[in-house]
């Protein structure tokens, strides 16, 4: 498995040679897309990315859980999850990529 990690700054390069953008407004239009994102998940909207994927808030409910270690009943508190669907095509390319 490749240790590496797509950063900001990656996404940002990979606008400034494939759009021509300077780096500083690269890095920009990056910074602003994550921003609007980010804020219309805090919003509690989907954001789909077509042939991409699906970013859904999923609101769980309280429960009751168990520490494993002395069986202890412990209240799990109502929370707000962020979710992640993959597309079908990214599912697909993801598999092909495993046959190498």
């Amino acid at each position: 498995m490749v240790d590496k990690t797509l950063t900001r700054m990656d996404l940002a390069d990979a606008v400034h040679s494939q759009v021509g953008l300077s780096r500083n407004d690269s890095a920009d239009l990056v910074e602003s897309v994550l921003t609007h994102v980010s804020d219309s998940l805090v919003a509690g909207e989907s954001v789909k990315i077509s042939s991409f994927g699906t970013f859904a808030v999923r609101e769980k409910a309280a429960r009751v859980g168990r520490n494993p270690k002395t069986g202890e009943e412990v209240p799990i508190h109502p929370r707000r999850v962020l979710t992640f669907r993959p597309s079908h095509l990214m599912k697909d390319r993801v598999a092909a990529g495993n046959k190498s």
